[in-house]
């Protein structure tokens, strides 16, 4: 199994606060059209804090079987607790999910060795393991020497999403051993694809998975005067977009913009603002979205 390039953190259609199965086949079926290499169903932003129980395990079964094997699925199973993370993983194993993305545990504010038993324990379920570094959201981050020793001492660690936003981790990281690094922010792709790493985990890929698969091509082939004219051009939606309110606000606006999916979000996330909005539009325009 290769994790690498253009892979999509799907966002979860809601119609009428319910999981909207139909809107969520077209959007599976769009990306493995636009040829999206990886699927990356109930993480962050496909706001896997508001699904049931039940609903998180539905939505993997449904993209595992929807995409057929035509590319990995990796499954967000992460918890804070490390019993859930467990059973999560169980159930996406069970499922047909090709490896699990494990984000650090929140909230509680573990040390590094207790988020490497946490990571060991998870491990022993047997699916390989996507580590999800990401200190924004959970308020604790794993140290690249914690890395590299998970990815040597833990069978199931392949690959890390890097969200921390310093290329001196993934540098650390890549230097330290071979493990797997994609990025977690679309804005830091090319840089931290340049210091070692092998693709992203992409948010505006849910919008323009095209767009972003071309940019991560180029830089597989080496070609980085095409990959930085592609990463310029998307630059405006990578930066602008994302951060003018929390993620999925903006993305799940500019699909319903394009006419993927509604523009439902479930509380404590709400709309994104009208004067947002109007800002959007115009970040859109560029790309033929909403006229």
């Amino acid at each position: 199994m290769e994790l690498t390039g253009s892979m999509v953190a799907l966002v979860t259609p809601f119609a009428d606060g319910a999981v909207d199965w139909d809107a969520l086949a077209k959007l599976v079926d769009f990306q493995l059209e636009s040829g999206t290499q990886g699927l990356v169903p109930c993480g962050t932003t496909g706001e896997s804090p508001t699904l049931s129980n039940d609903e998180h395990d539905k939505v993997i079964e449904f993209v595992v079987e929807r995409s057929a094997g035509r590319v990995p699925v990796i499954a967000g199973t992460g918890s804070n607790s490390t019993t859930e993370a467990i059973d999560r993983t169980q159930h996406a194993r069970d499922a047909g999910a090709d490896a699990t993305l494990q984000v650090n545990p929140y909230y509680n504010k573990p040390t590094q060795q207790g988020m490497f038993e946490h990571v060991a324990a998870v491990g022993e379920v047997g699916l390989p393991i996507v580590l999800y570094n990401i200190p924004g959201r959970t308020g604790i981050e794993l140290a690249p020497e914690t890395l590299i020793r998970m990815y040597e001492q833990i069978d199931a660690v392949v690959a890390v999403k890097e969200a921390t936003g310093k290329l001196d981790t993934a540098s650390a990281v890549a230097a330290g051993c071979d493990m797997t690094i994609l990025s977690g922010d679309d804005s830091m792709t090319l840089g931290l694809c340049a210091v070692g790493g092998s693709g992203v985990i992409s948010v505006v890929a849910n919008l323009l998975p095209a767009e972003v698969r071309a940019m991560c091509d180029a830089i597989a082939e080496g070609d980085f005067a095409t990959a930085r004219e592609r990463h310029q051009r998307l630059f405006p939606l990578f930066k602008g977009m994302l951060s003018l309110e929390t993620n999925p606000i903006p993305i799940k606006a500019a699909m319903a913009m394009a006419g993927l999916c509604r523009d439902e979000l479930r509380l404590p996330m709400t709309p994104l603002s009208e004067a947002n909005r109007l800002t959007l539009a115009g970040m859109l325009r560029p790309f033929g979205i909403g006229g």
